[in-house]
């Protein structure tokens, strides 16, 4: 095989009680990348359709998370990659966007190079594609893009990953504001120190949050999802997030909170029915801000990066 497309997932991090720990992949929403082998040695930037961003290698998540994993081969290559990047999802959205990029190409290299790497290591390599984008290599977002489901970064260093289960049907709704917040602003707003008690309350959320799937729990999860540490903070930078989640509880779903760093919203129904609902009151939030906002509608993926036929 000497060509691959795929489709990259967008992704949900920070999901309410589990800060830069806990992750999930979408369905519906992700980029689609073209790798294939070149006659030059190294990595190119060939194409990017959707956004305007960087073809030098060194300054793309892509090409940082590629040269990553050239770098770790034991035996040389007589070829290079070739990439093409078609972006659906917005840099900066909060679902993901250099999180697709970098677990997107090194999927698709593995697979060129006939698997040399596993799962986790493909992790690695893409941890370094979001330390080019947000200055520190977090594997919330690229773990459940390579995984998918839902994902625990139980430790950075050494690496480990715990594959979570998911519940049967589930549907995420995401609501992004056409709004720009920036990492930095959203790092800042947050608090240096937590009481015990807030600690302790979202330790036992995130403990109950794991075993409501394994159980498939849907009470016990929509209970979960309560964070008591980042949200009250970051919420203040999203217009009218307060609304959305009474609005959209109240319409049945299971839960809301800040996708990523913001600014888009996520939510959690069960059934198709409740997510229409739920997409519907949302929109009637934000019409009445003459914000312009995209909505998305996805059940959760439980494979990850998808090849997709040529």
């Amino acid at each position: 095989m000497n060509e691959i497309k795929i489709f990259a997932p967008a992704t949900v991090a920070n999901i309410s009680c589990g800060f830069d720990v806990l992750g999930c992949c979408l369905d519906s929403i992700g980029d689609e990348m073209i790798v294939r082998k070149s006659a030059d040695k190294g990595v190119k930037i060939t194409k990017i359709v959707g956004e305007i961003l960087p073809f030098e290698t060194e300054k793309n998540v892509a090409g940082v998370a590629a040269t990553a994993l050239l770098e770790k081969l034991k035996t040389k290559l007589d070829f290079g990659f070739e990439i093409e990047i078609y972006k659906n999802i917005k840099p900066g959205s909060g679902i993901g966007s250099s999180a697709a990029s970098a677990a997107g190409v090194v999927f698709a290299m593995n697979k060129l190079l006939g698997e040399p790497f596993s799962k986790l290591e493909l992790v690695e390599f893409s941890r370094e594609g979001e330390r080019l984008a947000c200055g520190s290599p977090i594997a919330d977002n690229v773990a459940p893009a390579l995984f998918g489901g839902f994902t625990l970064v139980k430790s950075t260093n050494p690496l480990k990953v715990i594959e979570l289960p998911t519940l049967p049907d589930l549907y995420a709704i995401i609501i992004h504001p056409q709004i720009e917040i920036k990492t930095s602003d959203s790092r800042a707003v947050l608090p240096n120190t937590v009481s015990l008690e807030d600690a302790t309350k979202q330790w036992a959320n995130l403990g109950s949050l794991v075993h409501a799937l394994h159980m498939k729990n849907y009470e016990l999860f929509s209970e979960s999802l309560v964070d008591f540490i980042v949200e009250p903070h970051r919420s203040k930078l999203i217009p009218d997030f307060d609304k959305v989640k009474q609005k959209s509880i109240q319409a049945g779903a299971l839960g809301c909170g800040i996708s990523g760093s913001g600014p888009s919203i996520f939510t959690f129904c069960k059934g198709m029915q409740i997510a229409d609902n739920v997409t519907n009151v949302i929109s009637e939030v934000y019409n009445k801000t003459q914000i312009p906002y995209h909505m998305y509608s996805s059940k959760i993926n439980t494979q990850g990066v998808k090849i997709l036929v040529i």
